[in-house]
């Protein structure tokens, strides 16, 4: 077996087991979105918006 092979077939035990998902979901998902879920399990922050940033989506979708 190779390198990919034997990498692929852990990564989808483990999406099985982590996250309820059977083989053809592991295979139809793309990088992004298994990182996505990886990244959510783990508890991971997202990154601080910058000052300038926040005040541009306060003033682009005020509360009322």
């Amino acid at each position: 077996m190779t390198w990919f092979a034997e990498a692929a077939a852990r990564l989808a035990g483990q999406a099985g087991v982590a996250f309820g998902w059977v083989p053809e979901t592991f295979w139809r998902a793309t990088p992004a979105e298994l990182g996505a879920l990886v990244r959510a399990a783990e508890g991971e922050a997202p990154e601080a918006l910058a000052g300038a940033e926040l005040t541009r989506l306060m003033e682009a979708y005020p509360d009322g």
